[in-house]
């Protein structure tokens, strides 16, 4: 069995707030450390029960933050930016199912530093459908056959998973009292909990089917001020939503809408206060 693991820093255990997740603050380097850790217990687990190759994508911020030198010597790990495809870079049909860990609850919703990949995003949709980091990625991996084996992160993570994901396995490493206030276990309960959950996922992987995404998908982002949408506005192909904050765009295909998507939010963190 072949796992992709995609790892966010948000929804790590203990970590509560923008110094523990921004690389120019003072508690990055001990949070940086806790993720490192909380990955490499899933990853030591998936290969403890059989799996034979683990791919790790950093997949926050600069993508750079996993130290390679404390992962499981048969690890992958792609690390760095510029991703052509982010959060799910190296992610395809070669897998047999996909692990979410750090994750945190989309934008506009309550959780721990809830967002949606820029905090100019006040809400994404596919079609109908409301999805951020851990929905967008889900219809990815659900592109290539892909099922979502298990989640960790905050307890709206799982609850957004588990909404979207007939049958995951959820690992809840904390419990959110505000958006930057947690009931955390400590990082050696919470590996614990990692270990048995991942052994969980891959013993339940029958009874997850992956998310299949609409074929031509329509994206649509609201913003949080004007500005903003008249920047991501700029891309080819985009409609600009009269009088609403919201642009939106017609895709091909879930991969074309994911880049697409990765362009508007890039263009809209241009705008400035005044």
């Amino acid at each position: 069995m072949n796992v992709y693991m995609s790892v966010d820093m948000e929804g790590v255990t203990g970590l509560v707030d923008h110094t523990h997740v921004s690389s120019d603050k003072h508690n990055y380097e001990r949070g940086r450390i806790i993720m490192t850790e909380e990955a490499n217990a899933v990853v030591t687990a998936a290969f403890d029960s059989g799996c034979k190759e683990v791919l790790v994508n950093d997949s926050h911020s600069q993508m750079n933050n996993l130290l390679i030198e404390k992962l499981h010597p048969e690890t992958k790990l792609i690390s760095g930016g510029v991703k052509p495809y982010s959060m799910v870079q190296g992610l395809d049909e070669t897998f047999d199912g996909a692990f979410f860990v750090g994750y945190h609850a989309r934008a506009s919703m309550k959780g721990v530093m809830s967002h949606s990949m820029i905090f100019g995003v006040r809400n994404m949709y596919i079609n109908d459908a409301a999805v951020g980091e851990l929905g967008f990625n889900a219809y990815v991996a659900g592109y290539y056959g892909v099922p979502v084996l298990m989640v960790a992160g905050d307890d709206q993570a799982a609850l957004e998973a588990e909404a979207l994901i007939p049958n995951v396995t959820t690992a809840v490493v904390k419990e959110t009292i505000s958006r930057s206030v947690a009931k955390s276990l400590t990082p050696e309960k919470s590996k614990q909990l990692l270990k048995k959950k991942t052994e969980e996922a891959i013993h339940n992987k029958k009874n997850v089917q992956p998310l299949t995404p609409p074929e031509h998908p329509t994206l649509r982002i609201e913003f949080a001020n004007y500005g903003q949408a008249e920047w991501a506005s700029l891309m080819p192909g985009t409609v600009h939503e009269e009088d609403t904050t919201i642009v939106r765009f017609e895709a091909g295909d879930i991969l074309e809408a994911y880049r697409a998507m990765l362009v508007m939010t890039e263009l809209a963190m241009r705008t400035t206060f005044c």
